[in-house]
């Protein structure tokens, strides 16, 4: 094969940002796969360009003219810039290739703008894409290889892409991405890994990966992508434990209260885990995620509390993650438990999720299919806390803001923040949870959803759309999208916003790929799109500067 320039363009936001947490934590958040890719695609003597894309960077400048080939890779909320920097790549002659939780979640929809829409991903796929680079239009192609590959680049051979990444981050710890397993033991029904079976990766491999970065940086941070943390639990930390010595290399990673027991905290602390970030979901279910059984409502929360609180004794800093809107939610009873374990746990961040189907991530989508409950909101808001695209089954929506509004007011109340900065050791922490509550993530939320709950009162065409009676999207989202995109909004075709919320029901069903807009939607699209000015020119001199 010849020797190719390939791009490759990890968006780990959705738009241009000039936020503070932005600046100080987007790098952070660097996906592996993006720079697998990269060394997989320069072991087989190509060119790479890679770009962690964190709100800061001129997309347009960045990615060089003359590539070969795009590899894009993003989660839903940044489908229209991927969409967009497809459409530009492919003026200026590259084959561009999508991969990522957007394209495992709406490949149909993907395969209207890219080449190539990628599902598992490993080395043999990408050389088949590479070899092949056939132009896909009107439809590009749907590829998976038969499973989650087997073994991945470790951080020595993405090395150069990491370091990069990293010198991104101003100030504070700059976090690797590592990985030991893949898939998931738990079948949380929303959940885009409750379907992958589990698979631990070499811990060989791991231990090699871990010497080579404490050689490399006097104090490091990993961050594990694994799913579920520690899952075969002694086998990880023996690997832990002989790669580095302690305090050497600090640990963050997601897992279960139900592999947290006491003994296992203690010996995550002496290794280093400075963070964890447990999954509690729901007051009334997942119990046997959480380790409570058949508790539920107050008692699952009293249970739930001493057991943060204790991992809070040994490691600094706790993230609690919550899924509001669930079908076994009704009335304010989940909401006030959440304000009580607040009070409870006073040293723990809480994280909200708001139900999100994202298309064919889980089987739970195929029943909210079904019963219509699914909506067609624009996917720059499909991140968990910008749209709930599920009606709700127990409240209507103005009585479900009022209850989200409440609770988000009062995790981040004055009286809430000074708890939680008291409740916690360490100073990074502290900053980490005051930035946290001061910025878009905490009060910009706050003021987001006040802002909306009143347009579901003020603005009929918000209301309908939310009600299900039309599939038109709102000016509001329109306007939003085209903000964020400034110049590269005109590369994208008209009807880009609107996506068809059933048509994984309809493929499973045997139906036709649904996807083109509904004639009312189309028109409206079209008569939008033509008063836009002319693309090229307004993309030559693109200066993304837009401000989330």
């Amino acid at each position: 094969m010849d020797k190719l320039r390939v791009a490759i363009v990890d968006l780990v936001t959705k738009a241009p940002t000039r936020s503070v947490y932005g600046r100080l934590m987007h790098a952070n958040l660097a996906s592996i796969m993006p720079q697998a890719l990269g060394a997989w695609c320069e072991q087989e003597g190509h060119e790479v360009t890679y770009v962690c894309y964190t709100g800061f960077e001129d997309l347009v400048s960045e990615v060089p003219e003359d590539a070969d080939v795009l590899f894009v890779g993003g989660f839903t909320q940044s489908a229209f810039l991927a969409y967009a920097l497809s459409a530009l790549a492919r003026r200026r002659g590259a084959i561009t290739v999508l991969g990522g939780p957007h394209a495992r979640c709406y490949p149909d929809d993907a395969a209207r703008h890219f080449d190539y829409v990628l599902g598992f991903t490993d080395r043999e796929l990408v050389q088949r894409v590479l070899e092949e680079r056939r132009p896909g239009r009107p439809r590009g192609r749907q590829l998976s290889a038969p499973r989650q590959p087997a073994t991945l680049p470790g951080v020595r051979e993405r090395w150069k892409f990491i370091r990069a990444t990293m010198a991104k981050v101003p100030v504070g710890p700059r976090w690797v991405p590592m990985i030991g397993s893949l898939g998931c033991p738990y079948t949380c029904e929303f959940c885009i890994d409750s379907q992958v079976a589990y698979q631990p990766l070499a811990f060989d491999r791991l231990r090699e990966d871990l010497r080579f970065l404490a050689e490399q940086m006097p104090r490091a941070y990993v961050g594990w992508h694994d799913p579920n943390f520690g899952v075969r639990f002694d086998e990880y930390m023996r690997v832990i434990e002989e790669a580095a010595p302690p305090g050497r290399i600090s640990y963050a990673a997601e897992s279960s209260l139900s592999l947290l027991s006491e003994q296992h905290v203690r010996r995550l602390s002496r290794a280093g885990f400075v963070a964890m970030l447990p999954g509690i979901e729901s007051w009334y279910s997942l119990g046997g995620k959480s380790g409570t059984g058949r508790r539920q409502a107050m008692a699952k929360v009293e249970q739930v509390s001493g057991h943060v609180n204790m991992i809070l004794r040994h490691i600094p800093y706790v993230q609690a993650n919550f899924v509001l809107g669930l079908d076994c939610d009704a009335g304010p009873e989940p909401f006030e438990l959440t304000k009580r374990f607040l009070d409870l746990t006073p040293g723990m961040f809480p994280g909200y999720s708001l139900l999100t189907a994202f298309g064919e991530a889980a089987p739970l989508n195929l029943e909210l299919q079904r019963q219509g409950r699914v909506l067609p909101f624009p996917f720059r808001f499909l991140n968990n806390n910008k749209a709930m695209n599920v009606r709700p089954l127990h409240y209507g929506w103005v009585e479900f803001y009022d209850h989200v509004i409440d609770l988000t007011a009062y995790s981040f109340s004055p009286r809430s923040v000074r708890r939680r900065f008291a409740g916690t050791r360490s100073g990074w922490a502290r900053s980490l949870n005051l930035v946290r509550a001061l910025s878009s993530e905490g009060r910009g939320r706050l003021n987001f959803y006040r802002r909306l709950r009143q347009m579901l009162v003020t603005d009929r065409e918000i209301r309908a759309f939310f009600e299900g009676e039309t599939e038109r999207i709102p000016a509001f989202y329109e306007e939003t999208v085209r903000r964020d995109l400034g110049p590269l909004w005109e590369l994208l075709p008209p009807g880009t916003l609107y996506h068809d919320p059933n048509a994984y029901l309809k493929k499973v069903s045997g139906g036709a790929h649904a996807i083109e807009p509904p004639a009312a939607v189309a028109a409206a699209a079209a008569a939008s799109a033509a008063g836009a000015g002319a693309a090229a020119t307004a993309v030559a001199q693109a200066g993304t500067a837009t401000v989330d």
